[in-house]
């Protein structure tokens, strides 16, 4: 009796083994599972590669004295600007901005339509738990360069209507979704002695607090 137990169970050993190979077969065929969001640094990108917007900038402009002692007494100023970015890593973006520059002093003032290109990183720290485009707070730094369309009123007569400007930005974004961010932020701005008659070495600077909205598509 024993006997006839014994070589039924191993009769069916090699059924079972068998009917194990098909489930075996169908996990191989099952779609490759969807990497970590840390291991694709592309997964807001591919979604939302562009974006544009617009802000509102605050400026705090520099005084200032050359060598012969002549000063110009800054004044604050508003401006707005519009933008538009590319995506091209989650982590990385191109910006270019279009400014109304307006760079007011008790004498003097000078205003422009300036053009900015910017690289911007983005600090997407939460990117090896979650999606990449779930985080909402995102604070990114920036470095831009670009020109200057300048012309002066009052006292002020340039002899160089174009001159190079430089910039260093940081601050925060608020993204509500893939679509929709508001931006809050600081610009460093500089720009190249645009060679106003009668006053030497003068570099406009400005300290920039802006509010902004982008819309990403």
């Amino acid at each position: 009796m024993k006997k006839q137990i014994f070589f039924a169970v191993a009769s069916m050993v090699p059924m079972m083994a068998n009917a194990a190979i098909p489930y075996r077969v169908e996990q191989t065929k099952m779609p490759n599972v969807e990497q970590p969001a840390g291991l694709d640094n592309e997964a807001l990108a591919r979604m939302r590669r562009f974006y544009v917007g617009g802000a509102y900038n605050f400026a705090m402009w520099d005084s200032f004295t050359n060598s012969d002692n002549i000063s110009v007494v800054s004044r604050n100023s508003n401006t707005i600007e519009a933008m538009a970015g590319v995506r091209i890593y989650d982590t990385f973006r191109l910006e270019a901005n279009y400014i109304k520059t307006k760079a007011q002093w008790k004498n003097l003032s000078l205003t422009g339509d300036t053009v900015f290109v910017n690289a911007i990183w983005d600090a997407r720290i939460d990117n090896i738990y979650r999606l990449f485009h779930s985080q909402m707070l995102v604070p990114y730094v920036g470095v831009g360069a670009g020109l200057s369309w300048n012309s002066g009123k009052e006292n002020a007569h340039l002899d160089k209507k174009i001159a190079p400007v430089a910039a260093a930005l940081a601050g925060i974004s608020v993204d509500f979704n893939t679509i929709f961010a508001l931006d809050f932020g600081y610009r460093y701005f500089y720009m190249f002695d645009p060679k106003i008659a009668g006053i030497d070495d003068l570099n406009p600077a400005a300290h920039q607090f802006r509010l902004g909205a982008r819309v990403s598509f």
